[in-house]
């Protein structure tokens, strides 16, 4: 009952994942392949952490 009002993680992590996403589109479609690269890496990481943050959920 109480888990009604629990903030989910996955969510939050999933709109960041998508907010870095975007700009590493942008900063791709504009050239700049350095920031690019960065914004993927970071991208990756927060993937990682949604997936265990699922996998824990599941199991």
């Amino acid at each position: 009952m109480f888990g009604l009002f629990k903030k989910d993680e996955s969510a939050k992590l999933q709109k960041e994942y998508e907010r870095i996403s975007e700009k590493a589109m942008q900063a791709q479609r504009n050239g700049n392949i350095e920031l690019f690269a960065e914004l993927s890496q970071q991208a990756e990481e927060i993937g990682k952490k949604i997936d265990e943050i699922k996998a824990k959920g599941s199991s």
